[in-house]
C-alpha cells in the first residue's frame, strides 16, 4: 500500500512540467488574443493604410524617421514621369554614373545603351542602382536639379518628415516615415507606368552582344495569390530590409509600408501576416489619421 501511495503521489519534477505546461497554455492564451487585436510584425516600423480613404488600420512607429533605401526609387520615377521626358530616348551610361560608396555594384557596364523605360523599369523592378542614377544625371539640370525636384516633389505629397539626397536609394540621407512612404505609394499607384514597371516578374535587357535577365526583388510578385498594384523593395545596412506596396485585400486596395525588416524574408512574411491578420477580421477598425497624397 505504501508503494502504492508513493507511486501516485506527484513528484517534484512532475509538479515543474505542470507549472510549465500552465504556464505554456496561459501564454498560448495571451498571444492568441494579442494577435487577434493586431498582425505580429516584426519590422522596426509599419503601417497599413485603406488606399481610399487613407484610413489608418494598423500601425507601428509611423513617425520613426529612417532610412529608406531603394524605395527612393519609386519618387525617382516620379519625378521622371513629371518631367515628361521621352521613354523611348536612348541614353548611354558613363562613369558619371557609378556609385562610389558601398553597393556600388551594378551589371549595367559604362557604354551600355538603354531606353529611359528599360532604365525605369530595371530601377523599379529589380532595383537596379545605377539605372536610377542614369534617370537623375539625364534630368535637366542634371544630379542636383533632380535630387532637388525630388524634395520639392515629397513636400507638395505632404512628406514632411522626407528628405531625399539621391536618385538610387544608396545614401543614409535618403530618409522618410511609414506615414509619409504611404502617401508616396498612393500617389505611384495612379501611374500605371510605375504600376506596371514595378510589379514585372522578369524583364531582359540588351546591353552590347549580351543579353541581360532581371527578376522582380519583391517575393510576392507573381503569386497567384497575391494582387500586387504597386510596389518597391529596399535594402542597405543602415535601412535594413524594407518593402512598400499596395494590394488588393479583402476586396480593397491597401497601401502596406514595412520598414527595417530583420533577415531576408521578415518583410515578406510581415507582408503575408498582415494579410492574414485583415482577412480574419469581418470589421477591420479604422483609425482616425489620414495619410492621403495631395492631389498632383
Amino acid at each position: 500500500m505504501l508503494v502504492q501511495n508513493a507511486a501516485r503521489r506527484p513528484t517534484i519534477a512532475s509538479m515543474k512540467l505542470n507549472r510549465y505546461a500552465l504556464f505554456a497554455s496561459a501564454m498560448f492564451a495571451f498571444l492568441g488574443a494579442a494577435n487577434a487585436s493586431s498582425p505580429e510584425v516584426r519590422s522596426a516600423a509599419a503601417l497599413v493604410v485603406d488606399a481610399t480613404n487613407g484610413d489608418v488600420i494598423y500601425e507601428l512607429q509611423p513617425k520613426l524617421v529612417a532610412p529608406i533605401a531603394s524605395i527612393t526609387k519609386l519618387m525617382t520615377a516620379l519625378v521622371v514621369l513629371d518631367g515628361l521626358q521621352p521613354l523611348d530616348e536612348v541614353i548611354t551610361i558613363t562613369a558619371d554614373d557609378r556609385w562610389k560608396g558601398k553597393g556600388a555594384h551594378s551589371r549595367l557596364p559604362v557604354g551600355a545603351k538603354l531606353t529611359r523605360a528599360d532604365l525605369l523599369r530595371l530601377a523599379l523592378m529589380a532595383s537596379e542602382n545605377r539605372a536610377a542614377r542614369v534617370l537623375g544625371r539625364n534630368y535637366p539640370g542634371g544630379m542636383s536639379a533632380f535630387v532637388r525636384t525630388m524634395n520639392i516633389k515629397a513636400k507638395a505629397l505632404g512628406m514632411t518628415q522626407t528628405h531625399f539626397d539621391d536618385p538610387s536609394g544608396l545614401s543614409s540621407l535618403n530618409v522618410s516615415t511609414a506615414r509619409d512612404l504611404a502617401k508616396l505609394v498612393i500617389a505611384t499607384s495612379r501611374l500605371s507606368v510605375i504600376s506596371d514597371y514595378s510589379t514585372l516578374t522578369y524583364h531582359e535587357v540588351r546591353v552590347g552582344k549580351s543579353v541581360l535577365g532581371y527578376r522582380n526583388t519583391n517575393l510576392l510578385i507573381g503569386k497567384p495569390d497575391w494582387t500586387i498594384q504597386v510596389q518597391k523593395t529596399g535594402f542597405t545596412n543602415d535601412a535594413g530590409e524594407s518593402l512598400v506596396m499596395q494590394a488588393v485585400i479583402e476586396e480593397r486596395p491597401v497601401v502596406i509600408v514595412l520598414l527595417n525588416s530583420f533577415g531576408k524574408l521578415t518583410r515578406t512574411a510581415d507582408a503575408r501576416r498582415i494579410r492574414k491578420w485583415m482577412e480574419s477580421r469581418k470589421n477591420p477598425e479604422k483609425g482616425s489619421v489620414s495619410v492621403r497624397a495631395d492631389a498632383r
